[in-house]
């Protein structure tokens, strides 16, 4: 027998003043039939002397930073429950949060992961209600700064974020968990989209309220987000989508990359973002080429793991491009945010 319903992991790195305020924010949960696990990727023992090694807390020091996913995973194979969530160090869990999500998706058996309402920390506004992708394998926030109020029903979505995600171990046992390669950004879109490809689905559970203070560990714009994030939604791409939609994908990064420069002119989206954090917009280029040069070094792995993907795949590509299609944001929108 499990020891509780639901493991809670929580990748940290910083193990700072924030981490304190997400368990100070676990304890008053409604649900109370649930475990927490904080992997720390300090490489230094920071959660233990920060004080988040509580009573009732499970603290995994891992030697160095190993990743998101990796971390994540660390924690799913040292439980036991038959569901685990995910919780970003730097979110704050409303009371209701994790007893919505369990309520969700223990009423259906077809959905193996559950959405948060993810609003950002202090504000009338959200960062994501599910997550939307684009055709060049681009992953964004579903609602991203628009107020909750427009996003109040529980309806399908794509994949949740992985910052305060509900997942159901039987479907992770099935799929397999996060792919440790991608290190930072992306795994959850990586995951989502094989679970999709299974014949998972996914549901938005407005009630699951988290509040999250956005990036708090590599800031908005860095160039360690610019390149991981280009790199792995290459490897998204690779992995996940159907060859017919392959073929466009180029084109659609190209539209892209002119809405970011035009974004970037009128002092809007990531790009000016990336600027103002005191980043020189010109070395885009090179994490793009260096994000592409990954992608050739790396394709023989991906290309075996496309492989195994289709191998176990329950929708047609036919259904699968339709499911990609319904739930798409276009590459200015990704621009502009």
């Amino acid at each position: 027998m499990p020891d509780s319903l639901v493991t809670v992991a929580i990748p940290t790195l910083a193990a700072d003043a924030r981490l304190l305020e997400c368990l100070s924010a676990l304890e008053k949960q409604t649900q109370r039939d649930f475990e927490v696990t904080i992997v720390d990727n300090s490489g230094r023992g920071l959660a233990r002397s920060s004080g988040a090694g509580r009573p009732g807390v499970r603290v995994i020091e891992q030697p160095r930073n190993t990743g998101f996913g990796a971390a994540v995973n660390e924690a799913f194979r040292q439980s036991r429950s038959p569901y685990l969530a995910i919780l970003n160090d730097d979110a704050v869990a409303h009371p209701g949060w994790l007893a919505a999500l369990v309520s969700a998706i223990e009423a259906r058996p077809d959905v193996g992961m559950c959405a948060s309402q993810v609003r950002l920390f202090g504000e009338d506004a959200l960062d994501s209600a599910g997550m939307l992708v684009s055709g060049d394998g681009s992953s964004k926030q579903r609602g991203q700064m628009r107020p909750p109020k427009f996003f109040p029903v529980a309806e399908e979505v794509l994949f949740p974020s992985g910052s305060a995600a509900l997942y159901r171990r039987a479907m992770l046992g099935g799929i397999g968990l996060f792919d440790e390669s991608f290190f930072l950004y992306c795994e959850d879109t990586d995951l989502g989209l094989r679970a999709r490809w299974a014949g998972w689905r996914c549901l938005y559970v407005p009630e699951a309220v988290v509040e999250h203070h956005y990036s708090h560990s590599a800031g908005r714009a860095s160039p360690l987000k610019a390149y991981y994030v280009e790199r792995n939604r290459l490897r998204v791409l690779a992995k996940n989508f159907p060859a017919r939609m392959l073929a466009a994908a180029p084109f659609i990064s190209l539209a892209r990359y002119a809405w970011h420069f035009r974004m970037m002119l009128r002092g809007r989206g990531a790009a000016a973002r990336f600027r103002l954090e005191g980043a020189s917009a010109w070395r885009m280029p090179f994490y793009v080429l260096r994000a592409h040069a990954a992608l050739l070094i790396d394709a023989p792995s991906l290309l075996r793991q496309r492989r195994e993907i289709r191998r176990t795949a329950r929708l047609s590509p036919h259904i699968y491009r339709r499911l990609l299609r319904a739930h798409s944001i276009s590459a200015r929108r990704i621009a502009e945010l």
